[in-house]
């Protein structure tokens, strides 16, 4: 198979399939309150994801924008070559997807007031920047993320004033993602955040978070989180309940001796984190 092959399949399943430990939060957050109108939305999630994944098709309308977290071994090499075998993989696998045609025609002017036009062709949609990360493992690895625009619509980067606390950055965190779940609609979430030195520091964190999160791993500060937020009582689809986070994907990196925190937020939606992963 050759790598364009390995990034296409990659993509499709990231846009097309639950993980097995998503699956089970999902069946976690059900048991807890059956026959809630909570229950109902999020059983309909999961039957939703179970015939996705048998299909191989998209779990949502919103299909999602492409997004790369590559890590490289200490053996291991990155070339342009290898970056446009990736880029061409990530235009085969949006067209068998497929993806919804989202790519805006234009100079810059006509991208941003969209008077270009969109383009048919699922395949012209551009992946972001590929976030590149050295690892100690001796591995080429391609973490496809397929990222919707209603988290990014409710998603925040801003400074937390730490006071030299960690609850009181938490208690900041907690205070702005109960509206953002509350205002995203397609809920339970799954929080992501990244706390850095920088907004560009911060968001890539926020990244790797969603790139490497599990639903049954929660740190002690992760789960802090998700509780708090869930007192807020939002539910599926804000319909109220036990369960407005599935889990918080956390990832702190270095700080700088300042008064602030740069804290990256971003509410995944209902089927979000869609990401799959691929050694090539």
């Amino acid at each position: 198979m050759t790598i364009q092959d390995k990034v296409a399949e990659c993509l499709v399943r990231a846009g097309s399939t639950f993980r097995e430990d998503q699956k089970e939060a999902y069946r976690r957050a059900i048991a807890q309150e059956p026959g809630t109108s909570s229950c109902w939305v999020m059983q309909q999630v999961l039957d939703n994801a179970l015939v996705a994944e048998k299909n191989c098709g998209p779990l949502c309308d919103d299909t999602g924008i492409p997004h790369l977290f590559l890590e490289v071994g200490p053996n291991k090499s990155v070339t342009g070559a290898l970056l446009e075998e990736i880029k061409e993989g990530v235009r085969q696998g949006l067209r068998q997807l497929p993806g919804r045609p989202m790519a805006i025609k234009g100079d810059d002017y006509a991208r941003i007031d969209q008077s270009g036009g969109l383009d048919e062709d699922s395949g012209a949609l551009a992946p972001s920047p590929i976030l590149i990360k050295p690892v100690e493992e001796d591995v080429l690895r391609l973490t496809v993320l397929m990222l919707g625009g209603g988290p990014a619509i409710r998603g925040i980067t801003q400074r937390v004033f730490h006071k030299h606390s960690v609850e009181v950055v938490i208690d900041e965190i907690v205070n702005r993602a109960k509206p953002a779940v509350s205002q995203l609609g397609c809920s339970p979430c799954t929080l992501a955040i990244g706390i850095g030195r920088s907004q560009f520091e911060a968001t890539s964190l926020m990244m790797e978070a969603m790139a490497k999160g599990n639903y049954n791993e929660q740190t002690e500060f992760e789960q802090t989180i998700t509780n708090k937020v869930n007192e807020a009582n939002v539910g599926a689809l804000g319909l109220g309940g036990k369960t407005s986070v599935l889990a918080t994907f956390a990832k702190i990196g270095p700080q700088r001796a300042s008064g602030v925190r740069i804290v990256a937020l971003r509410p995944c939606c209902c089927f979000e984190p869609r990401r799959a992963s691929v050694d090539l």
